[in-house]
């Protein structure tokens, strides 16, 4: 069964009123952008409680979802995931887009050759990690062992 939601949450981080994220961008819930860049959060007066975020959220991951269908090496590397190893491409997805996700030829292609200890370490070796090392490595043990292991005790 999926955990997406929640690890989305937990990677995101929640918060229920406004604020700015590490951009300037006014974001709610588990950063979902909604306004421009450096706009002032006096703009936004309401609150989004949790059970309306995991909606809100699950509607976007339908979209990219969606948008991840039309991607060939996404879809083969899909072809070979348990619900966990989707999960972690669908949280890169959502994390940095569906094209950021297909930047990841190799490991896709690794992922899709059932190679699931080189993907990991693919994912480990990018920029993605080195921006956010915490969450890369988190997906990636996920990755290599296909299961939720990673997340026990946070989510």
């Amino acid at each position: 069964m999926s955990k997406l939601i929640a690890i989305l949450n937990f990677e995101e981080g929640y918060r229920e009123a406004p604020y700015l994220d590490t951009l300037g961008f006014p974001t709610v819930a588990g950063g979902i952008k909604i306004g421009p860049q450096n706009a002032p959060l006096s703009y936004y007066q309401f609150t989004v409680p949790r059970e309306v975020g995991d909606v809100w959220k699950k509607c976007m991951v339908d979209e990219k979802t969606a948008q991840m269908a039309n991607q060939t090496a996404i879809m083969a590397a899909l072809e070979k995931c348990n619900a966990a190893r989707a999960d972690m491409l669908y949280s890169m997805a959502y994390q940095m887009g569906v094209a950021g996700l297909a930047g990841f030829r190799n490991t896709l292609a690794m992922i899709a050759a059932e190679n699931f200890s080189g993907a990991a370490e693919g994912m480990l070796n990018s920029l993605w990690a080195r921006q956010t090392p915490n969450r890369a490595r988190r997906h990636a043990e996920v990755m290599r062992t296909g299961t939720y292991a990673a997340y026990d005790g946070l989510i």
